[in-house]
């Protein structure tokens, strides 16, 4: 194509008006540092996007079936048989849960407990991948027995408690009763301290508690009804489709069910708002550097003239002269977004491999700044860089075809 012939040598062959070159100069680099800052804030906001999904994915169910009320053993049987069959399902739990206050000496916590089964030991996620200390086994003989229960490490704390302690454990709404009803006879419990954890989700770590299923149903005076079911699927992504499932095969308004998601939606929300923002900010970059192209390319047709009224003369067509001048500004882009994702992607590269931003770990859960480098950033990045690109030169490539041959042979 003799038009991208042209178009170089225009673009690297010396201007009457050395500000052109300048200009072009700037653009390049612009346009080069505007995409480099946004590959590397994107992958920093896809790091730290990560990072929290795992942490709450880590400990959270997939799928969340919870009753309005509780659940009795028809409704139990019903959801059980059904989850079995169910072929995304990979396993799922019954809990009971409610609020209750804690105390050990003096010191007093209002805190969500939450009853779990025997098979919850044998998971490879949620408290067991949290423990600190002590064991999350709760199995326990008799109800008599002291029931063993689970604590995060910032509970244990304001408690003044270790594993191995022992601490009373009161039905929150019936502590309510009894302000009302003198006569009531409260629901009151000694638990075991059996082990600790952190999740480092200081909302989990002051809000949750753990003790055996049939112990939360007793101390919240559930019988053998439960709060609901926390579901593992074989792929997280099958979420949305198993709580429409659910949801149409159990029309009933007794249940509630929800997604890792939901449970965290506006969290989610909030990210994915800084994320695009963070993105419309830096394309302003960009945009500023394209501008400079229209303005090179403008001086560069007025330059120009001459040729362009000989090349007309010659033959060649209206459509030929636009792409000559699109082309040269297009070819500023490509250099400055070629070079912005090479610098842009070699940076991420060194935080990935060699954590040279490096943060305290006393401080953080991590040990470095997290970066995620995502294929589809990287193709978002160039097209916008060549899009903003692509209008900027259309202006000036129009003016140049509109150029009147005769006037521009006289020019000089």
């Amino acid at each position: 194509m003799f038009e991208l012939f042209i178009s170089k040598r225009y673009l690297h062959s010396k201007h009457k008006i050395n500000f052109i070159s300048i200009i072009s100069i700037i653009s390049t680099i612009g346009i080069t540092i505007g995409v480099a800052a946004l590959i590397i804030v994107m992958s920093v906001f896809n790091g730290f996007g990560s990072l929290v999904k795992s942490i709450l994915i880590n400990f959270d169910p997939h799928v969340t079936i919870h009753s309005v009320n509780s659940l009795d053993e028809n409704q139990r049987s019903d959801i059980t048989e059904w989850l079995k069959n169910n072929n995304n399902t990979e396993t799922f739990y019954a809990f009971a849960e409610g609020k209750v206050v804690l105390q050990n000496g003096r010191n007093y916590q209002v805190v969500t407990l939450k009853g779990i089964t025997e098979q919850d030991s044998s998971r490879k996620w949620g408290i067991k991948s949290s423990l600190l200390q002590g064991d999350i086994n709760l199995d326990s003989k008799s109800i008599n027995e002291a029931s063993k229960i689970l604590l995060s490490q910032r509970m244990a704390m304001r408690l003044s408690c270790s594993v191995g302690d022992s601490i009373t454990v009161s039905s929150f709404d019936n502590l309510q009763r009894l302000a009302i009803d003198f006569t009531a006879i409260p629901q009151t419990r000694i638990f075991e301290v059996a082990g600790v954890f952190s999740t480092d989700n200081p909302d989990y770590d002051i809000q949750y508690v753990y003790c055996p299923l049939f112990a939360a149903q007793n101390i919240l005076e559930m019988n053998t009804n439960i709060s609901g079911y926390e579901i593992r699927l074989f792929h997280i992504d099958d979420s949305d489709n198993l709580k429409e499932e659910i949801t149409a095969h159990f029309k009933t308004s007794n249940i509630d069910v929800s997604t890792w998601y939901d449970l965290h939606k506006d969290l989610y929300n909030v990210m994915l708002i800084e994320r695009w923002s963070a993105f419309l900010l830096l394309s302003l970059i960009i945009s500023v550097a394209t501008f400079n192209i229209l303005g090179s390319l403008t001086m560069s047709v007025i330059e120009k003239r001459r040729d362009i009224g000989i090349l007309r003369s010659m033959g060649v067509k209206v459509n030929s002269i636009i792409k000559i001048f699109m082309f040269e500004g297009i070819l500023i882009g490509v250099i400055g977004t070629a070079l912005g994702l090479i610098i842009g992607v070699f940076v991420c590269y060194l935080q990935i491999e060699f954590k040279f931003y490096a943060l305290d770990p006393g401080k953080y859960i991590i040990d470095a700044m997290p970066v995620d480098l995502q294929l589809a950033d990287i193709l978002s990045v160039a097209f916008a860089s060549l899009f903003l690109t692509f209008i900027a030169s259309l202006y000036p490539a129009k003016r140049a075809a509109k150029v009147n041959l005769i006037d521009s042979i006289k020019y000089e």
